[in-house]
């Protein structure tokens, strides 16, 4: 098992966690709704395989709102009509974001995104999914491990 890097750091985690939250307050001021970072958070972290994260903010979206529905749909949200235009915007600064580098299709994706939010709101999108691509691989290099929670969502021990 490899060392946690915000237990053997805790300073650079405590750096991290300081930016995190600068980014939330910023983003919130610039339109970005807190269902809309928890989107882009939740598809990051499924298009980054990190579990823990996808754990966490699939919790945290429900908590913020989203649907179920939604919820379940995510990894296929193209293929649906269930998100409106700008949660399809997030999704797709999302994904962009997690796939670098940015190609053709990805790059008129984001063009698209800007044209719905604004570019205040893109742009804080842009800075939520840097954000927590950042995040996912500090759990995926720590493998932060992923615990089982009941229906109530507490964790089974």
């Amino acid at each position: 098992m490899r060392p946690f890097l915000d237990k053997v750091m805790p300073e650079a985690w405590q750096a991290a966690e300081a930016f995190s939250s600068a980014i939330r307050a910023a983003v919130l001021e610039r339109g970005l709704s807190s269902q809309e970072s928890e989107l882009i958070k939740l598809r990051t972290s499924q298009m980054n395989a990190c579990a823990f994260c996808v754990d966490l903010h699939a919790r945290e979206a429900r908590q913020a709102g989203i649907v179920q529905q939604q919820l379940d749909l995510l990894p296929v949200w193209r293929e649906t009509d269930v998100f409106d235009d700008r949660q399809r915007a997030v999704l797709a600064v999302a994904e962009a974001a997690a796939s670098l580098p940015v190609t053709e299709d990805s790059e008129a994706d984001l063009l698209g995104a800007r044209s719905v939010l604004g570019e205040e709101a893109f742009v804080a999108a842009e800075w939520v999914a840097v954000t927590i691509n950042a995040f996912n691989r500090i759990s995926i290099l720590s493998q932060h491990p992923v615990r089982a929670r009941g229906a109530d969502g507490r964790v089974i021990r």
